[in-house]
C-alpha cells in the first residue's frame, strides 16, 4: 500500500531538502565574504530569532494542519475555512508583537550571549535587523498549514524553495556590496544578511498567494460538499487549537533551545578554563553555525516527515484505522533511518574534506563536525516521534520529553564543556535528545499500542548495511589520502565525490539485493530502475 503519506512526504521532502541544501551551499561564499567574525555575529542573532518565530506562530500552522485534516475527514470543510480566515488576522497580530518584543529586547539578549561593549552593540544591531522577518513569517506559515491540512504539500514545498532562493540572493549580494564596494564594516554586512530573512519571506508569501488564487475554485467546491452538521464557535475552535498548538511550540523550538543553551553557556565555560574570548567565540561558531549548517541537511528529511505525519496519522486515528496507522508508522521509521543513518555516518567519516570545502582546512573544525554529525540521527528521531505523539493526541508528553531533554542538557553542559571542551557540548546535546526520544518511544508504545519489534528488526538490518558501507568507504578514503590532500578545496571535492559514490553504491547495492529498498519504496523504485535501465530490476519486481 503506497498511501498518500508517501506521496506527500516525497513532495515536501524534496522541497525541504532543496531548501536546506540551498541554505547550506550559500555559507561557502558567505563565509568567504564575512569570515568567522561575521558568522559568529550571524549565529548570535539567528538562534533567538528562531525561538521568536516559533513563539510568534505559537505552533498554530501545524496545529491548523491537524485541525483542518480532522474536520475534512468528517466532511466539515466550513469549520476549517472559518479557522483560516480568523487565523490570518491573529498571525499578523502575533507576528508584529513578536517583532516589537525582539527589537526592544535585543540589547538584553545580546548581553546574555556575549561580553564586551563593542561586541554587544554589534550583536544588538544584527538581532534587530533579523527581527523584521517576524512580521511576515507567521502569516506565511499559517497559509502553509492550511494547504497541508488539505493534504497538499506542493505549495509549502515551492514556497520554501523560493523563500530560500530570494533570501540567499539578498544575503550574498548585500554582504558582498557592503564589504567590497562600500568598504563597510562586518556588522553592517551581517545586518544586511540577517535582514534578508524578511525579503525571503516576501518571496515565499507571493508563491502562496498565487496558489490560493489558483486553487480558489477547488476550495470553494469543498465548501459546497460541507455536511454542515457541526456548528462550532471561534472560541471553541481556538480552545482546540491552543490544546494542539502548545506542544507544537516546544517541538518547533527544540533544536533552537538546545542551541540557546550553548549560546548562553558555551563561550563563558571555555573562558573559565583559560580560553580567550575570541577563541571561545570561534569555537562557538564552529559548533553552532558551521558544523550545525552541515549536520542539519540529513535532519531536513525528518522535518518533512514531521509535517506530513501529523495530518495523515490524525486522519487514521480519527477514523480508527489502526492498520493504516501502523503501516504509516512502519514506513516512516524505516525510510527515516534508511536515509539519515548512512548520511550521518558518511558525514562524520568525511568531516575533514567536507569542512575544507565549505569553510577552510581546520583540524579543530573537522573534529567538531566529526563528533557532531551522528547527532543528526537523534535530531531526526526526535522530530518524528514528537510528531507521532501529536498525531495520536498525546501532545502533553511532548512537553514532558522536551523539558527532560533540556534539563539534561542544561545540567550537564557546563561540566562537560569544562571536561571535554567542544565535545562536551556535543555529548550534553546527545544525552538530552536521548532522554527525550526514550520518553517519546515509551509513550507511543503505551498509548498507540504500536509494535516496535518489526521496526527494531529492520533497523538492525539498516545498521548492518550502514556499517558495511562505512568499512568500504573508510578503505577508499584511506587509499585516496595517499595521493590527495583534504587540505585542498579542489582535492577535497574529489575525495568527497569518490568516497560518497563508493559508499552509496555499497549501501544501495546491499539494499537492492536484500529486497529492503523495494519494501520501503515499492513501485516507485521499480519505475526508477526501469528508467535507469539498471541490471536486476526484473528480479526486484518479481520479488
Amino acid at each position: 500500500m503506497q498511501s498518500k503519506l508517501l506521496r506527500g512526504t516525497f513532495i515536501l521532502t524534496l522541497g525541504t531538502i532543496l531548501s536546506k541544501i540551498l541554505g547550506l551551499i550559500y555559507v561557502i561564499p558567505f563565509f568567504q565574504i564575512v569570515g568567522r567574525e561575521g558568522t559568529v555575529l550571524y549565529q548570535y542573532s539567528y538562534v533567538p530569532y528562531t525561538i521568536f518565530i516559533s513563539v510568534a506562530t505559537a505552533g498554530v500552522p501545524l496545529a491548523v494542519s491537524k485541525f483542518i485534516s480532522k474536520y475534512n475527514a468528517l466532511e466539515e470543510y466550513a469549520v476549517g475555512r472559518k479557522l483560516f480566515k480568523s487565523g490570518l488576522v491573529i498571525m499578523l497580530t502575533t507576528g508584529f508583537v513578536a517583532f516589537l518584543i525582539m527589537y526592544l529586547a535585543a540589547p538584553t539578549l545580546a548581553k546574555m550571549s556575549t561580553g564586551g561593549e563593542a561586541n554587544l552593540r554589534d550583536v544588538t544591531a544584527v538581532m534587530r535587523a533579523v527581527s523584521f522577518a517576524l512580521i511576515v513569517v507567521p502569516f506565511m506559515s499559517l497559509i502553509r498549514g492550511y494547504f497541508q491540512g488539505h493534504q497538499s504539500m506542493g505549495p509549502s514545498a515551492l514556497s520554501q524553495v523560493v523563500e530560500q532562493i530570494v533570501r540567499i540572493a539578498f544575503v550574498l549580494l548585500g554582504a558582498f556590496v557592503v564589504m567590497k564596494f562600500l568598504n563597510g564594516k562586518i556588522v553592517t554586512a551581517v545586518s544586511v544578511a540577517t535582514f534578508a530573512a524578511f525579503i525571503g519571506a516576501i518571496g515565499g508569501l507571493a508563491v502562496l498567494f498565487w496558489y490560493l488564487y489558483k486553487r480558489k475554485s477547488y476550495l470553494n467546491q469543498l465548501l459546497e460538499q460541507d455536511k454542515g452538521t457541526i456548528n462550532i464557535s471561534l472560541k471553541e475552535i481556538y480552545k482546540e487549537i491552543i490544546m494542539y498548538s502548545f506542544p507544537f511550540v516546544l517541538v518547533g523550538i527544540a533544536n533552537p533551545l538546545f542551541q540557546a543553551i550553548d549560546q548562553f553557556t558555551f563561550s563563558k565555560a571555555l573562558v573559565q578554563i583559560g580560553f580567550t574570548e575570541k577563541m571561545a567565540d570561534a569555537f562557538f561558531s564552529m559548533l553552532n553555525f558551521e558544523s550545525h549548517k552541515i549536520v542539519i541537511i540529513p535532519v531536513s528529511l525528518a522535518t518533512a516527515f514531521s509535517l506530513t505525519l501529523v495530518p495523515s496519522i490524525t486522519k487514521a486515528f480519527v477514523e480508527g484505522d489502526k492498520k493504516s496507522m501502523v503501516h504509516q508508522l512502519n514506513q516512516s521509521f524505516q525510510v527515516l533511518l534508511f536515509l539519515t543513518l548512512p548520511a550521518a555516518i558518511g558525514l562524520s567519516l568525511l568531516a575533514e574534506p567536507v569542512y575544507t570545502v565549505f569553510y577552510q582546512h581546520d583540524l579543530i573544525g573537522k573534529e567538531v563536525l566529526s563528533a557532531y554529525a551522528p547527532v543528526a540521527i537523534l535530531f531526526s528521531l526526535y522530530s518524528v516521534t514528537a510528531a507521532i505523539l501529536q498525531g495520536i493526541n498525546e501532545q502533553r508528553f511532548t512537553v514532558l520529553s522536551l523539558l527532560v531533554g533540556l534539563l539534561v542538557k542544561l545540567s550537564l553542559n557546563i561540566p562537560l564543556i569544562k571536561m571535554m571542551e567542544t565535545r562536551g557540548a556535543v555529548l550534553a546535546t546527545t544525552l538530552g535528545y536521548l532522554a527525550a526520544i526514550t520518553i517519546n518511544i515509551f509513550v507511543i508504545k503505551k498509548f498507540a499500542n504500536y509494535p516496535f519489534r518489526f521496526v527494531w528488526r529492520r533497523s538492525l538490518l539498516i545498521v548492518i548495511f550502514a556499517g558495511l558501507m562505512w568499512a568500504g568507504t573508510e578503505g577508499v578514503y584511506q587509499l585516496l589520502q595517499l595521493f590527495l590532500s583534504p587540505a585542498s578545496k579542489i582535492q577535497s571535492v574529489i575525495i568527497i565525490v569518490i568516497c560518497a559514490g563508493a559508499g552509496a553504491a555499497i549501501y544501495f547495492y546491499l539494499a537492492l539485493r536484500s529486497g529492503l529498498a523495494r519494501r520501503l519504496f515499492g513501485t516507485r523504485l521499480d519505475r526508477m530502475m526501469i528508467k535507469l535501465k539498471l541490471p536486476g530490476r526484473r528480479r526486484s519486481v518479481e520479488n
